[in-house]
């Protein structure tokens, strides 16, 4: 890609020679030839002004330090490149260089391995042997202070995995109405839910907000198909579409619930229903390109049965109120039953996130109401994959 510009603070060695990018001629300056780097991270950053030195602290916060940081800002139209520069000067930092990608038709795919393709060539042309682990994180997200040391001794413990993802939780502090106390509330709730139940042995997705990945199993993704993040306009979930890919190349890949990152949350029911008809759509035309296989059939069966039981769920409670409120609570036994399985249930499954989480799972109604909405998204999503062309995103 052209138009690449090369910022970095604190470097070792002289001079800054020019190697042929993938893309284009981009300016490459080795950093300390011949060092192998345990941990590199790598921060892809998209008019992220508020976030990014949020971010990039809780990589300096670390218990174990990344040892390189690469901040690639990508089609920034506000200060992100300035605060992003800040921090890299800042003394006190972790070694961080900062890449700026003002013209990018690849989106965040092609943000990332405008990254990898730069410390690739920095390290001598090749990720393994000399990169032990990258860590991809959103920035919009903050890590927890232990994120990085307990993921490595995760993947530290199986010679075969090839990353961890984190365990997403919501940020807590956004809201300002009412109904953005509730909507922002049911999303933390979702976080916290999923981050108790995700399919450990057959993870779905290495999450954007936080993924640490081995480095050799990045450089197999590369000597397959000579990038690691799939550069096409209709990969709306990178993430998702890396995941397959590197379970497809060998790798097993896993969550942790203590490898936690913090995210951002959708603050408007237009946002939010925004953000997950592209996750939704990006995942339903990833499944459909590749169709049924060992690495798709759990993804297609959960989004099946997400659909039908949330229907379902739907359909029947509300035959069942209506039949309540014409014959009376006491003719309906079952009725009572469920409801009182469905006040439980719910409420234990996330204990974790305290008495008050517990309770509006309890209460059902704020539940339903989420639900509707989730119905709609998903609905929407395959509809759209199906019936509609990709939309332009950055």
């Amino acid at each position: 890609m052209s138009g690449s510009t090369v910022s970095r603070s604190r470097t070792a060695g002289s001079g800054a020679p020019r190697s042929r990018h993938r893309r284009g001629r981009v300016a490459l300056g080795p950093l300390h030839d011949g060092l192998h780097y345990d941990t590199v991270a790598l921060v892809p950053a998209r008019n992220e002004e508020i976030g990014v030195f949020t971010a990039l602290r809780s990589l300096a916060s670390q218990s174990r330090r990344p040892d390189l940081v690469i901040v690639v800002v990508n089609n920034s139209t506000d200060r992100t490149e300035t605060f992003a520069r800040q921090f890299a000067a800042d003394p006190n930092a972790p070694l961080t260089v900062v890449l700026n990608l003002p013209d990018n038709p690849h989106k965040k795919a092609g943000a990332l391995n405008h990254g990898i393709d730069w410390l690739r060539q920095s390290v001598g042309g090749r990720l393994a042997g000399k990169v032990g682990h990258v860590l991809v994180m959103d920035a919009d997200t903050d890590l927890h202070v232990k994120f990085i040391e307990r993921a490595r001794n995760v993947i530290a413990s199986d010679p075969e995995l090839g990353g961890v993802s984190a365990a997403c939780l919501g940020r807590t502090d956004l809201w300002q109405t009412p109904w953005q106390r509730y909507l922002l509330g049911m999303q933390i709730i979702e976080y916290g839910r999923a981050a108790n139940a995700r399919y450990r042995s057959d993870v779905h997705t290495m999450s954007g907000a936080g993924s640490f990945y081995r480095g050799e199993a990045l450089q197999s993704v590369l000597d397959w198909r000579n990038e690691v993040f799939w550069e096409d306009h209709r990969n709306l979930v990178e993430d998702y579409e890396t995941t397959l890919t590197l379970k497809e190349s060998g790798w097993k890949v896993t969550a942790n619930q203590l490898c936690i990152a913090y995210t951002d949350l959708m603050p408007t029911l237009r946002e939010l229903v925004q953000q997950r008809e592209r996750w939704g759509r990006g995942t339903v035309d990833a499944l459909r390109s590749r169709g049924w296989t060992k690495f798709t059939w759990h993804s297609i069966s959960t989004m099946i049965l997400g659909m039908l039981g949330s229907v379902y769920v739907l359909g029947w409670g509300s035959t069942q109120l209506v039949k309540a409120a014409r014959h009376g609570l006491a003719q309906q036994p079952l009725f009572w039953v469920l409801i009182a399985f469905w006040i439980v249930y719910p409420a234990l499954r996330v204990r974790n996130l305290g008495w008050k989480a517990m309770l509006v799972e309890a209460l059902l109604l704020p539940e339903l109401v989420y639900t509707v909405v989730r119905t709609y998204w998903l609905t929407t999503s395959v509809v759209k994959s199906y019936a509609t062309r990709v939309s332009s995103w950055k």
